[in-house]
């Protein structure tokens, strides 16, 4: 079963530790990031969110973004972050 886990409109470094236990809370289980909501993501809140895909990933669990908004996609183009946050994951 696929937990989904609602990120908050503004994810900046107040939002970090809060995302980061609420990311801990789901260890263990595949993953559904909803980003669409999303107004601002910050580069720490990014960084979080690439060290829980490639922790998901070494766990050989799945860990996917959708929805996303179109701020989401944006930070993630802004910073280079396709790799990790490409178009396979926005449904």
């Amino acid at each position: 079963m696929t937990a989904v886990l609602t990120l908050d409109a503004r994810l900046d470094l107040g939002a970090v530790r809060p995302l980061a236990q609420r990311l801990g809370a789901c260890d263990g289980a595949d993953l559904s990031l909803d980003a669409g909501g999303v107004t601002h993501l910050g580069a720490l809140a990014a960084q979080l969110l690439v060290a829980a895909r490639q922790r998901w990933a070494a766990a050989g669990l799945r860990l996917e973004v959708g929805p996303r908004s179109p701020a989401f996609d944006e930070a993630v183009a802004v910073m280079g972050l396709d790799r990790w946050f490409g178009a396979e994951d926005a449904r």
